[in-house]
This record gives C-alpha cells, structure tokens and sequence, in this order.
C-alpha cells in the first residue's frame, strides 16, 4: 500500500471517531510506520508489551523512539509477575513451555485493549513468515477491534529507503546481527536462514500470538 493510501485510510478513521492504537515492538522496521502514523496528524496511541525480558537496547530504543516522535506510549505489562512465572521446577516458563510464556506475558495483556480501542494498527509484512503471506489488509478480532495492515506488501528495502529518507534511527543491535529481536531469552543472532528463525530457535514456534491468538481467520 502507499503512503498516500495509508494517509486516506488514517483520516477516514478519524473523521468516523474510531479510536486508534498502534502495537510496535520497536525494531528497525517498526519505525517507519510510526513515523507515517505521526506525520498523518491522527490521533493515536502506541502500545508497547513490556514482557520484562526484552533486551535493555530494545527498552532504550523504545524511549529513544519515543521522545523522537513524541508518541503517547503505553507500556503493556502482564497480569501475573514475573516472580510467578515458573514452572514446577523452578524455570521460566520460556524454557518448559514457551506458548504459554508469550498467552500470559504478551496475548492475554492486550486483550482488555482490544475491547477499548477500534482500530489496531499493525506492521506485519506477508514477507515475514509463511503465517503471514495468508493475511489481509483487515482482520477482524475476537473483541471490539479491527486490526489494519497498512505495509502488509512492503519488504525490508521499502523499509530501509523510508527510514533513510527521514534519517530515522535504527535499533542498536542491528549493527551486532540482530535481524528479528523478541525477548532477550528467546532470540538469537540471525544465523542467514531467515530473519524470524533467529526466533525461538530449536522450538516448534514460529509466532508469538499476537497474530494467530488474537485474530478471527476465517479458514
């Protein structure tokens, strides 16, 4: 989609009162459309899932980000402590059992949200992974917002020329062969198979939740 397409699609939210949030995990890519979403004049929320296991260059780069944009940010934090996030044996639940680590510390976060908001505005890209090539522009979710994939079609070059045009920062472990940075337990280098196999590596996992969970697909 381009910009200007996107740009249309923002005001006509707007002007029908919809109110609107942003979800950035706040990597390289995620900066862009952060930046179409501020120069459009809408008014919006950017909601960040503070897991608490996040590397401290994402969580500076989100503060970094924010005060660059000056963006309403929301920290998203999980409903049980981290303290309580062990299994039997005394190991976080991203060692025994990662999909239940991301429901508790990023899915079941964000569902109070989808009931307040109407429009949830997402960066996915049909290039990240095979789950999402199957997407649409508009999804609908199991509570009261639509989610909106404005560069659903865009690739890392499309990306990189935006961030370069308005000298946008990148994330800090870029540079170190960060590709697709999660939380700091679950994410390594990228090992050239893949941006998103750096993710989770070993594991029958390929997404977090927050797209597969949280949207009604019809099959």
């Amino acid at each position: 989609m381009k910009i200007k397409e996107i740009l249309e699609y923002l005001r006509k939210f707007e002007e029908e009162g919809k109110r609107i949030f942003i979800s950035s995990s706040f990597q390289t890519h995620s900066i862009p459309l952060l930046h179409i979403l501020k120069e459009s004049g809408v008014n919006f929320d950017v909601l960040f899932i503070n897991t608490g296991f996040h590397f401290p260059e994402t969580l500076a780069f989100r503060t970094k980000i924010s005060r660059l944009l000056k963006l309403n940010l929301i920290n998203v934090t999980p409903i049980i402590p981290k303290k309580l996030q062990l299994d039997s044996e005394g190991h976080f639940y991203f060692v025994s059992d990662p999909n239940y680590c991301c429901d508790i510390n990023k899915t079941e976060p964000m569902e109070s949200y989808l009931k307040e908001y109407d429009i949830w505005i997402n960066g996915v890209r049909k290039d990240q992974s095979k789950f999402r090539q199957n997407l649409d522009l508009f999804e609908d979710t199991q509570f009261k917002a639509k989610r909106f994939h404005p560069i659903l079609d865009w690739n890392d070059q499309m990306t990189d020329d935006y961030r370069r045009q308005y000298n946008l920062p990148e994330h800090p472990l870029d540079s170190q062969g960060f590709k697709s940075i999660g939380c700091e337990p679950c994410t390594l280098k990228d090992l050239g198979e893949g941006s998103r196999d750096s993710r989770w590596k070993g594991m029958n996992k390929t997404e977090c939740g927050l797209h597969t969970n949280l949207i009604i697909k019809e099959k």
